[in-house]
């Protein structure tokens, strides 16, 4: 991918032969975007399946529009409460233009980004176009909101493609509707759109097809150069995981390693980060032995690995890996959203059989109950996984970039049409920045694996009722006794902390939860150093809310991660001589982070 050049060059005013040669280098570049989105479906490299989401938008749309259509009285009470808003408009305008000061019909929230700029309240124009928005799309959002005898599922989804419409349409993600954008469309003589219709073409072909939106400058940044450099080895590999044995930096250890689990959905190295913000590396240095999975980045040949195999040659085979290395029987284990609700399965598989081989667990913003799963419960129903099984089919796996599309489309605002206004409308390219460089790299995942997942989980919620079955054995919950340590996270749109919270009544042991500030990835990924952020205690969890549980919750500036070192210390403090890594019975493969997390899919 080539580099986008976002230095400005000193502005000596509107030329128009400037002008009209960088808007000829745009249409140039767009139309290689359109030519690698037309290459990719001509080759079949990557089949088109809107037609079926499109087909299960308008389901969902259609039956809030028959509660509506269906009796006149209502359709008239519609379109008089739309135009009321409107009239309510067009006199703010006319009063304005008179030279008053009005209030306006309606404003944007606080914390709306869109709109920051000053023009859209200083120009009129600009300001109708924005109150007109907002007004649709409130009615919009009260048109599916007030619509009756809808159920939950389809009330949600409604509510879900509402709101990518008119996130998709908003007047600031269009050049002539926004601004600040047209501001610098004059003030470059166009430049921005032909350095944004130039990231566009490349975004495309490097999604061979598919919009790649670009939200990191990737040159900079390389896993084993400066991001995952946790002195360590590989000592185990299988078809789905290699396992990495982290190098000790103190002098003695804990007795008891650790083994964490992260999610197969995308890579490990969100735990190993640059060292400033690496979980691996501080916890190296707290005189923990670390291991962890780096799972495979899988393609069709391993369509068939199931949710099972992902248990016996993940978890169970680390473990007994992990013995061979130190001699210990038994770890503490943790596992990272999904892998978590595998480590979670391989727990109540353990308790069933009665093998003692872990001595605590935590979960990082894991689900193990999927009653208030939140906003992907959206994707969970018959019709739509049955429909991904059979796209599914034919290549084995699911594309790391539509799991990874599916995320984004949760905080459309934030983590696609800010990007889009960013690269493709004002030609910036965004600056490198790790956390979003792992973000783009996306894993692919096994369709069987998925299947069981999507439907034992989301759709069914087998694993808190007690009939998941894995390897012929049913799985329960409640004969996990050992200490567990549930950590959620306040802003959480992937795993909600009333969904976290709600699982801890599921254990059949101790269960400290905890609440962190921030989301999904910032709640988790909180060195103690960059003191940010806060987290929240409370023992009191049985038949609790969150809003209860916070009313008698204490809350702690900064880091959880101490807090859960103290937790961990206290269920066994007993230390060792540290241990090298390759002194015990599996000699290094290779050096970490390995091999399997550099595959790119």
């Amino acid at each position: 991918m080539s580099e986008v050049s976002t230095d400005t060059k000193p502005k000596t005013g509107f030329d128009s032969d400037t002008f009209a040669m960088n808007l000829a280098n745009a249409m140039q570049n767009g139309g290689r975007a359109l030519a690698a989105y037309l290459k990719a479906r001509e080759h079949d490299q990557t089949p088109d399946n809107s037609p079926t989401e499109f087909a299960e938008l308008i389901k969902t749309v259609s039956t809030v529009c028959e509660y509506w259509l269906s009796d006149q009285t209502r359709a008239v009470e519609l379109q008089a409460k739309l135009g009321a808003s409107y009239m309510e408009l067009w006199g703010y305008a006319a009063r304005r233009l008179a030279g008053e000061e009005v209030r306006p019909a309606i404003e944007p929230e606080p914390r709306d980004k869109r709109f920051a700029d000053p023009e859209w309240r200083s120009n009129l124009i600009f300001d109708f176009l924005m109150q007109a928005y907002l007004l649709t799309t409130k009615w919009t959002n009260e048109l599916v909101r007030d619509a009756q005898d809808l159920d939950p599922h389809t009330r949600k989804k409604a509510e879900f493609y509402v709101t990518q419409f008119t996130n998709a349409v908003a007047p600031s993600n269009f050049v002539m509707t926004n601004p600040e954008v047209l501001r610098e469309t004059f003030a470059s003589n166009a430049d921005n759109l032909a350095r944004g219709m130039k990231m566009l073409a490349e975004d495309i072909e490097a999604g061979r097809g598919a919009l790649r939106i670009r939200q990191s400058d990737s040159a900079g940044l390389a896993v084993g150069v400066n991001l995952a450099t946790t002195p360590g080895k590989v000592i185990y590999q299988n078809e789905l995981m290699q396992l990495i044995q982290y190098s000790p930096s103190t002098e003695n250890v804990l007795r008891t390693p650790l083994l964490i689990v992260p999610p197969w959905i995308n890579k490990f190295y969100i735990l190993d980060l640059k060292p400033e913000k690496s979980y691996i590396k501080w916890c190296v240095d707290q005189g923990i032995t670390v291991f962890v999975i780096s799972w495979v980045n899988p393609d069709g040949r391993l369509g068939e690995k199931t949710f099972e195999d992902y248990m016996k040659e993940g978890p169970l085979a680390a473990m007994d890996a992990i013995e061979k290395a130190t001699g210990e029987t038994k770890v503490h284990t943790a596992g990272y959203c999904v892998g978590g609700t595998l480590l979670a399965a391989t727990l109540a598989w353990l308790a069933n059989k009665r093998r003692p081989r872990v001595r605590s667990v935590t979960f990082f913003a894991a689900q193990v109950d999927f009653t208030h799963a939140g906003d992907l419960l959206i994707f969970a129903d018959e019709d739509q996984i049955s429909a991904l099984e059979r796209d599914m089919k034919r290549s084995g796996v699911l594309e790391g970039s539509k799991m990874a599309m599916t995320f984004n489309m949760l905080r459309s605002n934030d983590l696609i049409w800010s990007y889009v206004v960013s690269n493709y409308l004002k030609g910036k390219a965004p600056p490198a920045f790790d956390l979003l460089h792992w973000n783009s790299d996306a894993t692919r995942m096994p369709a069987a694996n998925h299947s069981f997942y999507l439907r034992n989980c989301y759709l069914e919620n087998r694993l808190s009722t007690g009939s998941m079955v894995l390897d012929n054995t049913l799985l329960d919950l409640s004969k996990v006794k050992v200490p567990v340590y549930n950590l959620a996270t306040r802003d959480d749109h992937i795993a909600p902390a009333e969904s976290v919270l709600y699982g801890s009544r599921f254990f059949g042991g101790p269960v400290r939860f905890v609440l962190s500030g921030s989301g999904h990835i910032a709640g988790v990924i909180n060195p103690p150093a960059r003191g940010k952020y806060q987290y929240w205690t409370n023992d009191k969890l049985r038949n609790k809310t969150l809003a209860q549980w916070l009313k008698g919750a204490e809350e702690h500036k900064g880091s959880w991660w101490p807090d859960w070192l103290a937790w961990l210390r206290n269920i066994d403090g007993k230390e060792i001589a540290a241990r090298e890594v390759g002194a015990g019975a599996l000699p290094p493969i290779e050096d970490a982070p390995g091999s399997y997390v550099r595959v790119r899919s």
